[in-house]
């Protein structure tokens, strides 16, 4: 349930600047254009400016560089702040605290043997815990999940509904895995045998470092010999898949349906876009951007941004766009060229 501030509790807490009354009460957050008498509402791109004018909020969070007092509405307050975006975080978790259930085991859960649970552990209806498991305080585990033998989860880590952490899964404290999460699953691994596939045994581990979130129906494979390893405090997309052997540094953006081929390693801080695809083998440096779609098929220096498939440096991405842009001109000419050169001949 959405608790309810004042303007001016509220600019207090934000630490922001309030241009106008304090005594509005606010109790939800809402876009400029559908906000609503008891909404707060924020503004933090110039392209959204011309929503401010008609805006029907009771207050609205605001960039100071964006803050033009000429076009707010009667009765509608300012909040100034330095980064809008941390400032919308921070009203979200105010305005809309966590709902804390009392921790519980429903009657309908499976526990091996050898199991070892902390204070006030949560485990859902239907779910398995498999033998020599270790779920450390306040872990929530919700219905229907599976986590295999030999499995540890961390202190405060929360696994959605349905999520299967296959034997031996290492996650750390304060994670949040989402339903439909398959974590530690066997790597694509094959050799073949008298022209036929024989699997490879997949023997490795999967470790989920600390204050990790991974998205709905992502997939990572354990190591085929070694371990596949996501870094503390990464965020990860749904449907998103890791191979084995892959190591992923710390406080990664991987976004929706990347895919990352086995062995290779990612640096600290990188972020990849959507859909991005990466081969087997590479290294991607700590810092480096790689635009939605691009297909990585070679390493990428720390700190630069590469678009595009193949992918290339930024630059390079942008010239070569450039350039195929100009193609059916460039066609044009060439076919009135040679209509010219026949004429000629002729």
């Amino acid at each position: 349930m959405a608790k309810t501030l004042t303007v001016g509790e509220l600019a207090k807490q934000l630490d922001a600047e309030l241009v106008g009354q304090p005594h509005e009460l606010v109790s939800a957050v809402a876009p400029l254009e559908t906000a609503q008498e008891k909404d707060v509402s924020f503004l933090a791109r110039r392209k959204y400016l011309p929503y401010l004018a008609t805006t029907r909020a009771a207050a609205v969070i605001v960039s100071r560089d964006l803050a033009e007092l000429e076009k707010v509405p009667q009765g509608t307050a300012l909040l100034l702040v330095d980064d809008a975006h941390l400032a919308l975080t921070n009203t979200l978790t105010l305005l809309y605290p966590k709902e804390e259930k009392a921790a519980a085991i429903a009657p309908t859960a499976s526990l091996g043997v050898g199991v070892e649970l902390g204070r006030d552990v949560t485990i859902g209806p239907l779910s398995v815990v498999g033998a020599g498991v270790t779920l450390g305080d306040g872990v929530r585990v919700g219905a229907q999940c599976v986590i295999g033998d030999g499995c540890v989860v961390g202190a405060g880590s929360d696994l959605k509904d349905q999520v299967c952490l296959y034997p031996k899964t290492v996650v750390g404290a304060r994670c949040i895995i989402h339903s439909g999460a398959r974590i530690g699953v066997d790597g694509f691994g094959y050799v073949l045998e008298d022209s036929r596939h024989r699997k490879v045994p997949q023997v490795g581990r999967c470790i989920i470092e600390d204050d990790v979130e991974i998205g709905a129906n992502t997939c990572i494979d354990r190591g085929s010999v070694g371990e596949t390893r996501v870094g503390a405090g990464t965020k990860i997309d749904n449907l998103v898949h890791i191979a084995h052997n892959v190591r992923i540094g710390r406080n990664c953006i991987i976004v929706a349906q990347v895919g990352i081929a086995g062995s290779t390693t990612i640096g600290d801080g990188v972020a990849l876009g959507g859909q991005v695809g990466i081969i087997d083998h590479l290294s991607i440096g700590d810092g480096a951007r790689v635009g939605a779609g691009a297909g990585v098929g070679r390493d990428i220096p720390p700190r630069e941004a590469w678009f595009g498939y193949p992918a290339r440096q930024r630059t390079q991405s942008l010239r070569a766009s450039a350039a195929l842009m100009k193609l059916p001109e460039l066609y044009r000419r060439v076919q009135e060229i040679e209509a010219k050169l026949d004429v000629q001949r002729g």
